[in-house]
């Protein structure tokens, strides 16, 4: 894991407000993930468990929209 990915996952484990800048690189983050998932194919999928449908539902999903334990 690289430095800044360190950063970042501190960043979203802290308790106080998210500054814009930690946002804003969250944001680009799970963007990223969700490219990235959906350039998966079927064998890496399956090894996920997931299926190509959930992974397109997935990277479907606008930035904004992440998971709660995320942004708590």
């Amino acid at each position: 894991m690289t430095t800044m990915t360190n950063r970042r996952a501190a960043a979203l484990r802290s308790s106080r407000p998210f500054s814009l800048l930690s946002r804003m690189l969250a944001m680009q983050s799970l963007y990223r993930q969700r490219r990235a998932l959906s350039a998966l194919d079927s064998a890496a999928l399956k090894d996920l468990g997931l299926t190509r449908a959930e992974a397109e539902v997935e990277a479907a999903r606008p930035i904004w929209d992440a998971p709660n334990h995320w942004t708590n």
